[in-house]
């Protein structure tokens, strides 16, 4: 019988993070398929006692299966089932988009460096830099929640615009800014500040609403925006926005 990374039937790899979050982030998937994807991830790779999110799992070690390299790392370590934190992050930008503000904004924080070094328990655990984004982070054994590479990894600037752009939902694209927010049903508002040329904008986020993404007004300097996003102009001075989910 043929074998699958990812499947059910497998000793091994019976499951993948990066084919559940990209069947979001590419919007290639069936819908209700996403849904179950994610959740399926959200029971067997989120592993909340060590904070991390899971690349697959079980590891490879023994098994029929050979995927390439990332089978002679200790299983748990790296590639190899631990927190391959690039797609940690597509696993957050992949809930943002469809909706779950919650779990986007829990995951974020969860993964954040700065959570692992709280306690000394913590620290003495991690150890590393609790003020680098890590390449990844051991995830079996005793070594669960001990930080890997740091400094080189290219997974820092994801987790910027995972934030950014997926979570605060503020877009910059063609010379607009534009606003779709994924955050938490509990947050009330919150505020950026962008300068763009000469001018700066002031913008205001009231997140009233537990609708999933989207915005339902937007406000430049007292007056409404029908397009619902904004021309950017270099020399506008100062600009007040007002945003209402």
């Amino acid at each position: 019988m043929e074998e699958y990374f990812g499947s059910l039937q497998n000793d091994e790899c019976k499951i993948d993070s990066i084919a559940q979050s990209w069947s979001v982030i590419s919007n290639i998937g069936d819908n209700d398929k996403k849904y179950i994807s994610m959740e399926s991830l959200e029971n067997h790779l989120v592993d909340g006692e060590n904070g991390i999110i899971k690349l697959l799992d079980p590891p490879f070690e023994s098994g029929s299966l050979e995927p390439g390299y990332i089978k002679a790392y200790v299983p748990g370590t790296r590639e190899n089932g631990g927190q391959y934190t690039h797609a940690a992050i597509w696993v957050i930008i992949a809930e943002a988009l469809l909706g779950f503000g919650d779990k986007a904004v829990q995951y974020f924080k969860m993964i954040n460096p700065i959570e692992h070094s709280k306690t000394k328990d913590g620290v003495m655990k991690y150890k590393v830099e609790p003020y680098v984004i890590p390449a990844d982070v051991y995830g079996q054994g005793n070594l669960a929640g001990r930080g890997g590479w740091t400094w080189y990894t290219g997974s820092s600037s994801w987790m910027y615009m995972a934030g950014i752009k997926y979570i605060l939902g503020f877009n910059i694209e063609n010379g607009y800014m534009s606003f779709s927010p994924a955050v938490s049903n509990d947050w009330k508002e919150y505020s950026i500040r962008y300068r763009y040329g000469e001018s700066v904008y002031n913008i205001n986020v009231n997140s009233f609403s537990s609708d999933s993404r989207g915005v339902k007004r937007v406000m430049l300097n007292g007056n409404e925006v029908d397009e619902k996003r904004i021309k950017l102009e270099g020399n506008a001075g100062i600009n007040n926005v007002e945003v209402y989910r």
